[in-house]
């Protein structure tokens, strides 16, 4: 069946616009940017024929009416890529232009001709053309300086060739003709949205801690008051978000007792994640802990030191909670009038309740839950660590983030999911900040550099932002368990450069607790989800001193602030892991002023060496005779030439270099 001849807007261009990035699903969800990074674009971009292209990048906040450009530019085999600028958090959108180069394309041709000793005498007159076009275009003085390039063309035509080729190929000629693009047939791609969030959604660095283990008196637990007295040992530590597990009443039905044992004593304070109690619920602050002023006092001083304070979202009940009583239809009953508890058979956990989201009044239960968001956003909480989104409606996330986020655009979400990859990032694509990753479980560099490279290169980018934690209250990897101090160096340093945001269970991690319940087991004996603990946190041989050490370097080094730019080396030792990051997305682009190196050995045991293999174009050292890597943990500087230079790590020392390369003459 024949077809209709395309529109003269569809028929005419030429150029073909494909493969574009930052995109999600077509375009179906946002991409993800954040304030502090532009937005970097690409695209396959080609055309029939042997003509030269040009390519924009169109942008706009969706309360801007105008459109403002960028230029793309090519990076080979018909990839073109360029970078807009963010100003505001928001809804952003952009597409791409495309036209034929006609003055570029000409001034390609009239060198090849002019390099085969052809006549440029009519070429020369095809140049004054185009250039008298982009006069008519142009305005004032840009106006008249096309016009003299023009005529003086013209007048090189008939017996100068030579010196119309130098003016023809002046920068300063394509210059002046790019701010008046030709506006004949062009190419424009679809348009993808963006959103854009404040930059702790980009770069950030958690601390969990349980408030009722924070008492510097072994005789009780601890209060809300008491973690607000730790704010300046955690802001001297280098941390600018706070993670509190639930802070809420605690039931006690089938309450757990120590290790997670059924059957609770009387003294044991059950799991904060069996929320609700007689007292109340989602928005009640549990009595030991203190009060809700206690909770925003916690918050306000916290905010003085520059840190944020993020709560968590469990959204599930114990037994206990008010809503079992007050909306039965929100929990899902057996034949026998009990309600189920949560469960990943065999394993049982009988003191927490799901939430039916199948229920008949699942749109009260869904208000129900925003309004606890938004409780605790009036109480001076805007980060929040969601735990198990992955048990919840798709559906319902995609709600509540774009419900939540339309009024507090502020508001950062962790989804705490370790679950199988594509829910993971469906999480991401509806909306959630940040995401925990499988960090924890890849070991070895190959693995960590496979995974990484997904996190970081592949499309996966555009919509899920990794959040590394080398160890939380539920796993306590094997790595960390037989690995001792070497290894607890080696995990931290990983999370703190190979993610912008990482966060580490805090006292556990500091004073290395490597015991597991038993063997084979990723929980910790003695955990402190069933328990009170008291950490001496002076305890010799704790990590507090190299944890602040590495946290300030991330704060000083614009390089470790975001992932879009990691890229790894080779090395000729298959212990040792080596990766690079730098400030800024394109050489030449202001902000290119950052270059960090990594090199961590992966072995706690044995001292470790090789060659590194360099790639000094992603260091921007092509060309460089040599130069200096001062490494930031020990102070040590080395004086390196050409791509390979040899390492040694010892474990028993530091098991890493943290290097800052120093440019010659930077």
């Amino acid at each position: 069946m024949a077809r209709d001849i395309p529109p003269d807007s569809l028929g005419r261009p030429r150029p073909v616009i494909g493969a574009v990035r930052p995109s999600v699903d077509g375009g179906r969800y946002p991409a993800k940017g954040a304030l502090g990074e532009p937005v970097v674009v690409e695209a396959d971009i080609f055309a029939d024929g042997h003509d030269r292209l040009a390519a924009e990048v169109r942008f706009r906040h969706e309360e801007d009416s105008r459109w403002r450009t960028s230029s793309l530019e090519p990076v080979g085999n018909d990839r073109w890529r360029g970078e807009f600028p963010v100003d505001r958090t928001g809804p952003w959108r952009f597409c791409l232009r495309a036209t034929v180069d006609r003055f570029g394309t000409w001034v390609h041709d009239l060198e090849a001709r002019a390099g085969a000793g052809q006549s440029l005498a009519v070429e020369l007159l095809v140049g004054a053309e185009l250039i008298r076009e982009g006069a008519g275009r142009a305005r004032g003085a840009d106006r008249r300086g096309l016009e003299d390039a023009a005529t003086a063309l013209e007048g090189a035509a008939p017996g100068a060739p030579a010196e119309g080729l130098e003016l023809a190929t002046r920068p300063e000629l394509a210059d002046l003709l790019a701010r008046y693009p030709d506006p004949g047939p062009a190419a424009t791609s679809a348009s993808y949205p963006v959103e854009v969030e404040r930059a702790r959604a980009r770069f950030s660095s958690w601390y969990e801690l349980f408030p009722r283990s924070a008492s510097p008196d072994p005789s009780r637990s601890g209060t809300l008051a008491d973690v607000e007295a730790q704010l300046p040992r955690l802001a001297r530590l280098g941390f600018d978000v706070l993670y509190l597990p639930p802070v809420h009443p605690i039931g006690l039905t089938a309450r757990k007792g120590r290790n997670g044992v059924t059957g609770a004593g009387p003294a044991d304070p059950g799991s904060p994640w069996a929320i609700g109690d007689a007292t109340g619920g989602h928005t009640a602050v549990h009595r030991e802990l203190g009060t809700l002023a206690d909770f925003d006092r916690l918050v306000t001083a916290a905010a003085g030191v520059g840190i944020e304070v993020a709560l968590d979202l469990a959204f599930q009940c114990s037994p206990d909670h008010p809503w079992v009583t007050e909306h039965p239809d929100w929990f899902r009953h057996l034949p026998d009038g009990s309600i189920r508890p949560a469960e990943n058979p065999p394993k049982r956990y009988e003191d927490v309740y799901p939430l039916d989201f199948e229920t008949a009044g699942w749109r009260s239960l869904w208000e129900a839950l925003h309004q606890v968001v938004e409780f605790w956003i009036g109480h001076g909480v805007s980060i929040f660590r969601v735990d198990n989104p992955h048990t919840k409606p798709l559906r319902f996330w995609d709600w509540l983030l774009a419900t939540v986020r339309a009024e507090h655009p502020e508001v950062i979400m962790l989804a705490e999911a370790f679950t199988r990859p594509r829910i993971m990032e469906e999480l991401a694509k509806v909306g959630f900040s940040q995401s925990y990753t499988y960090f924890t479980w890849r070991s070895s560099p190959a693995e960590l550099r496979e995974y990484l490279t997904e996190l970081t290169r592949t499309p996966m980018a555009d919509s899920f932002r990794g959040n590394l934690w080398p160890n939380t209250p539920d796993i306590l990897h094997a790595d960390l368990q037989v690995g001792g101090r070497a290894a607890f160096m080696a995990r931290l340093v990983l999370a703190a450069t190979l993610g912008a945001s990482y966060g580490i269970y805090g006292p556990a991690f500091e004073l290395l607790e490597q015991e597991a319940r038993q063997e084979g087991s990723e929980e910790y004996l003695d955990s402190e989800k069933y328990e009170v603990r008291h950490w001496d946190l002076d305890r010799p041989g704790n990590l507090g001193d190299l944890v602040a050490r590495v946290n300030a370097v991330r704060h000083l080094h614009r390089a470790l602030q975001q992932d879009r730019t990691l890229r790894f080396h080779d090395v000729d030792n298959d212990r040792l892991l080596v990766y690079s990051k730098t400030a800024g997305s394109q050489p030449g682009r202001a902000g290119w002023d950052d270059t960090v190196l990594v090199v961590v050995n992966l072995d706690p045991f044995s001292p470790q060496a090789g060659t590194l293999h360099l790639d000094l174009r992603a260091l921007r050292l092509e060309g460089e005779g040599s130069f200096e890597v001062h490494d930031l943990l020990t102070d040590a500087r080395y004086r390196w030439a050409g791509p390979d230079n040899y390492v040694r790590l010892d474990p028993g020392r530091v098991p890493a270099h943290l290097f800052h390369v120093e440019r010659p003459g930077g």
